[in-house]
Parts: structure tokens; sequence; C-alpha cells
């Protein structure tokens, strides 16, 4: 075994029998057990949801993912093929929409497992932790990833597993990155990786960020000296590919008509501080627990203002502190850089019609988790005296946190319910009562669906689809 392979201690370590290995068999199958059932508790109620809005549009009414024939005639024409490859399976399964949540909350699993790898894989390079603390961190990063209730709607609303599932794809490339970097492992480097770059890809266009994230890696975990020609001879495939992947974007039909309409929407300076406020915004869904809204009433922000300034200089002192740090405090500058990478990168550049949803916060979200972790470790260290109790304040944080994603998945068991609970918090948004008014009127509830369209007319006295949905109740009549 070269001298690099061990004194890395990470994926490619010498025996799985060892016990100083932090994935020894042993450990690594205690480590999941105590992530992954503590998720499946909290998401088993997730089961009960039903389809959602956009799933009737990407699913229930697309024929394309109807049959195997109708997908694979689709490939190369539509956008997303391995999204839909996903559909198919579930579609054609026979096991109805059980099948759909199975998928969701598997794939889920597999990124708390994923992200305890990569957060393990991590801080094996930080000398200042001891061993039991670096498992802590691991284990701590991956419940919360597993229960935060911000989780649910990339993982209870199915259509939002284009989230969860190029994560998986994202979190798995650059662990094989890992796995081929630290053990010069060529299959890993050059051929594993990159092909599960392109499946990340190919189920989710902002996965295009992932080379960058490999640089990102490079410059915060120093188990090797850092050298430019080693980085570019370790990541040229990854390069390479991302070129024909911005063509191919560029010059397809459906997704250049994507480009367009997108530039279209909004200017850059318009996106920019629209998205310096959605994403502030985005991280107080952190701590607000209650407020989690499947269609938040956010605003296009085209002109400064104080609230404006006071985030912009937040976040800026936030990306500030990533890269200052990112040769003394590797862990610190890593778990910021993460996200702003993630949730900030793409969407500035290529606007977007919702400006942010929680579910875009899914993958971004291991950073913010990961630096929690971090300093819960620091503070598990520092407090001998205190374990017990720190220990016991933390499980109640854990459990909160579970109790919470439990009552959000009972957003998502019908349509009614979640049209309702978003009503209630995004009032002003007229897009959020025709979908309510839509529900009542498939459920049969007239009266509260008339109710709903006016109520959105009242909001917004152009929106032309609430007008004929209440044209079509007063014709029935």
């Amino acid at each position: 075994m070269k001298t690099n392979e061990i004194a890395g201690l990470t994926l490619c370590e010498a025996r799985n029998n060892d016990k100083s290995n932090p994935f020894s068999n042993i450990q690594f199958a205690a480590d999941v057990a105590i992530i992954v059932f503590p998720t499946i508790l909290v998401y088993i109620n997730a089961f009960n949801g039903s389809f959602q809005f956009d799933d009737y549009n990407v699913i229930v009414f697309n024929p394309v993912v109807h049959s195997w024939s109708a997908w694979w005639a689709d490939v190369g024409r539509g956008i997303r093929p391995f999204l839909k490859l996903t559909y198919t399976i579930n579609w054609t399964s026979g096991m109805g929409l059980f099948g759909f949540h199975l998928f969701n909350i598997v794939i889920h699993l597999v990124n708390v497992v994923l992200v305890y790898i990569l957060a393990r894989s991590f801080v094996e390079n930080q000398q200042w932790f001891t061993s039991d603390v670096k498992r802590f961190i691991a284990v701590i990063a991956a419940l919360i990833f597993g229960l935060h209730p911000i989780q649910t709607e990339a993982v209870t609303y199915i259509s939002a597993r284009s989230v969860s599932l190029m994560s998986a794809f994202y979190f798995g490339s650059i662990i094989f990155y890992i796995y081929g970097r630290i053990g010069e492992r060529r299959i890993f480097l050059y051929v594993l990786s990159p092909i599960l770059f392109v499946f990340s890809v190919a189920t989710k266009e902002v996965a295009i960020s992932l080379p960058f994230a490999l640089i990102l890696w490079e410059l915060t975990d120093r188990r090797q000296p850092l050298s430019l020609k080693a980085i570019v001879r370790r990541q040229f495939v990854h390069w390479l590919l991302l070129i024909p992947m911005l063509i191919f974007f560029i010059t397809h039909f459906r997704y250049g008509k994507l480009l367009v309409f997108s530039f279209e929407m909004r200017g850059f300076y318009a996106n920019l501080l629209s998205q310096i406020h959605e994403v502030t915004y985005l991280l107080s869904r952190l701590f607000s627990l209650t407020g989690l809204n499947i269609d938040p009433d956010l605003p296009v922000i085209s002109t400064w203002s104080l609230p404006v300034v006071l985030e912009a200089a937040f976040l800026a002192l936030l990306m500030f502190t990533g890269i200052v740090t990112i040769r003394r405090i590797t862990w610190l500058s890593f778990c910021v850089l993460w996200f702003f990478l993630q949730v900030m990168f793409v969407n500035i550049i290529v606007p977007r019609n919702d400006i942010i949803n929680e579910r875009h916060f899914y993958t971004g979200g291991f950073g913010i988790f990961f630096f929690m972790a971090t300093v819960a470790g620091i503070l598990f260290k520092i407090c001998e005296r205190y374990k017990r109790a720190f220990l016991i304040c933390g499980l109640c944080i854990l459990f909160t946190l579970g109790c919470f994603t439990i009552i959000r998945n009972q957003a998502y068991r019908s349509e009614i319910a979640l049209w309702e609970d978003t009503a209630r918090k995004s009032p002003g948004k007229a897009r959020v009562f025709n979908n309510l008014g839509y529900a009542y009127y498939l459920a049969g509830q007239h009266d509260k669906a008339k109710d709903a369209y006016i109520k959105a007319l009242q909001i917004e006295p152009g929106f032309e689809l609430a007008r004929n949905n209440l044209s079509m109740i007063i014709n029935k009549r």
C-alpha cells in the first residue's frame, strides 16, 4: 500500500477489520444504523402523501413516463432523461403512489449515508479532533441532514426528487473522486466519478457545478500538497465533460428554449438582488420550523433598500469568511463556500421562474449542517465535564427536528391540506389561491373553490387561469 493511502485514513484505508479504520465494517454499520433508523421513522408518514402540483405535469399527465417505449422515444429530445427514467420505473412497477414515495425515501436514506461519508472523509484531515470527535461530527451532520424538516420538500413532494436524486449522484461522484485521489485509483478518478457526474446532470442541470465542487475540495482538504498540475491531471475528464454539456444545453431545442425564457424573465441585476433576498430567506427556514412553505411569496427585487443592503452585507461577510479562512480554518471555508456554490452559483447566472424553493437547500444544506456538526464537535471536545448534558441537549434538538418533519409531512397528505397550509403562509400570492381553488374543485367543494378563485383575482386581477377556472364553475351552475 502506498504511503499516502496509509496517512490519509479515508475511504481507502488498509483493512476493514482494523479497529483504527473509521470505515471498518463494524463501526460503519453501527453509524449507518444510528443515522438511518431515525430518518426512516420520521418519514414513515410521508407514504400518506398524494400527488401535488408539478407531479401532475411531469408524472400523472405526462405520457412520456408511462411506458418504456415512450421514454426511449423522448431520450435526446426531452430534458432530464435519467429523472424521467425513474418516473417510468415507478409508473410501470404497479406499486402506485406507494412506489413513488418509497423511491424518494430510499434516495434520501442513501444521501444521509453519503453525507456521513463525505463529512467523515473531510474531518479525518483535521488533526485537532480526536477519533471520537471526528465520528461524532460525521454522525451529527448526517442526522441533521436526514431529520431537519427543511428537507421534506425534496423527499415528500414526489417531483422534487430531481434534487435528491441529483444529490445522490453528485455526492457519489465526489466520494469516488476522493477515493481515487487518495489511493491513486484511476478507475475512480477517470471513469466512475465522471459517470456519476453525467448521471447527476442528466437528472438536474445545476449539477454542472460539480467540477467547481472538486476544486473546492482540493483547496480545503490538505491531505496532499496543493499542486495545480496534479489537480488538472485528476480532474481533466470532469472538465472535458463539462464543455460538451454546456454546448448541448445551448444548442438543444428544449434547453435552448428554457434558457431564452429564463434570460427574458429578468435582468442580471434584478436577479442578483432577488437571489440575495431569497437566499437569506432560505437560511432563515433553518430556524423557522413551523414556517416551511412550498410556494413562498418572494418578490422580484430590482432596487436597493435597507433590508436588501443588510442581507447583502450578511451574505458578503459569510463569503468573505469562507475565502479568508481557506488556508487556516479549512472546514469553515469548505462549509461556507459549498453552500454558496450549491445555492447561488447557477441561479445567479440563469434566472428561475420561482426564484427559490426549500428543496434548493437540499444539496447546499450539507455545508450548513456540516458546519453545525463541527461546531457541536468542538464544543463536545471543550466541554469535557458536561458531556452528558451536552449529549442530552443534542438528542433533544434532533428529536425536535424529527417531530417537526413528521408534522410537515402531514401537510402533503392531500392537495387541500397542502394548499390550505400554503394559503395561510402566502396570503398575498394569487397562484396559491388558484391552486387551492382547483384542489377544492377536484374534491367537489365548488363553493370553496369559487371563493378561492375570487381571492386569487382580487390579488391579481389579470390572472387569466384563475378567471377561466372561476368561469368554469359559474357556467356549470
